[in-house]
């Protein structure tokens, strides 16, 4: 059976910030909504649940993020997943330029928590750059 990652979904607590983000790394925006109702509920899984939402695609078009900004119910903070915590720790991403890239995400407050390492994985390229960050 044919399987294709379609997107990868982040709650986020201001869609407007994360989108200048994300389309100042180079995403862009193909896609704006708000959602709400039965269709919603079902996907989401949160009865009453009312977002915005926003698809951006990275620019060689094989990834696609959904952010999405709670009306209600109220987005709840949370703490920033601990490394070795079952959860969700990253969305890694190729760039041509690892010094421009973290001087736009100096500019939204990003930063990377113990500097960068080149990384290789099965199937990175030896120029993949691995930064833990906190924005």
């Amino acid at each position: 059976m044919p399987i294709k990652m379609e997107n990868v979904g982040i709650a986020v607590r201001d869609l407007e910030a994360t989108i200048a983000f994300f389309t100042d790394l180079g995403l862009t925006v193909t896609g704006r909504d708000t959602v709400s109702g039965e269709w919603t509920d079902t996907a989401v899984g949160l009865d009453g649940n009312h977002a915005k939402i926003a698809m951006l695609q990275t620019p060689d078009g094989q990834g696609c993020l959904e952010l999405f900004e709670y009306i209600h119910p109220d987005a709840i903070e949370t703490d920033p997943t601990l490394p070795n915590e079952i959860g969700m720790h990253r969305v890694a991403f190729s760039v041509d330029d690892i010094d421009a890239a973290l001087e736009i995400a100096a500019r939204h407050g990003c930063r990377p928590l113990r500097g960068w390492q080149p990384m290789r994985t099965p199937t990175s390229s030896p120029t993949c750059a691995a930064p833990a960050a906190s924005c």
